[in-house]
């Protein structure tokens, strides 16, 4: 995942902005860490990938 995204992110659930947590990083590239809101928890980002799907 690009650091620009984050621009146009927003939690999927209640629209809140993201906090991003690194935890691995190649080349500009985001390839493991966190999507954290404040309000509705954590999103995982792995191999590059946000899985920003809402919680049930």
């Amino acid at each position: 995942m690009k650091k620009e995204l984050m621009e146009i992110l927003c939690c999927p659930t209640c629209k809140s902005d993201l906090e991003l947590k690194i935890e691995k990083e190649e080349k500009n590239e985001i390839i493991e860490g966190k999507l954290i809101c404040k309000k509705c928890g954590e999103y995982r980002i792995e191999e590059g990938i946000p899985n920003l799907l809402p919680k049930e």
